[in-house]
């Protein structure tokens, strides 16, 4: 599964863009599709700023009044990936940026990311309530496994070669 994402991310979505900038070059011109690339550009670096500052200050209220500032930082960095999107040449990318920018639809996004985490956590703390000592991905990694020892009684006598023993 997240092949098939690293091959969306890196062939599919450069792809599409590339289609659409094609597309919008082919019906309105080269110049104007530069121009709105570049204004997309510079709306993004705004709308970060805007909304960065907006993000930052939540997260100091939420710090000050001693509360969790969870949603606070789901928000900055879903602030941050919508910039970047935005930053990235292409139409695609720029809708999904600025759906990330705004405020209802960041929403919706957080809470995705909010019940995407909830669900890997029951996953890691299901897989620790089997095995105890198997520890979060175990099952995925197969460690789960008994080391071979011995033990042998020690009368507490000086070992040749060890620390010497002190005796008060």
């Amino acid at each position: 599964m997240r092949w098939l994402l690293v091959v969306a991310a890196f062939i599919v979505v450069p792809l599409a863009e590339l289609w659409a900038i094609l597309s919008v070059g082919d019906a309105i011109g080269v110049l104007p599709t530069i121009l709105i690339l570049l204004a997309d550009s510079i709306l993004g670096s705004l709308l970060l700023r805007w909304q960065g500052r907006g993000a930052w200050r939540r997260f100091v209220d939420a710090l000050r009044t001693a509360r969790m500032p969870s949603r606070e930082l789901a928000d900055g960095l879903l602030i941050v990936v919508g910039a970047a999107l935005l930053l990235t040449p292409g139409f695609l990318t720029d809708v999904a940026g600025l759906l990330l920018l705004i405020p209802p639809t960041r929403a919706l996004a957080r809470r995705g990311l909010e019940r995407g985490i909830a669900r890997r956590l029951s996953a890691g703390l299901a897989d620790a309530a089997r095995d105890p000592r198997a520890g979060p991905g175990a099952r995925r990694r197969g460690t789960a496994y008994d080391v071979e020892g011995t033990a042998t009684e020690h009368d507490g006598s000086p070992v040749l070669g060890g620390p010497p023993r002190i005796e008060r």
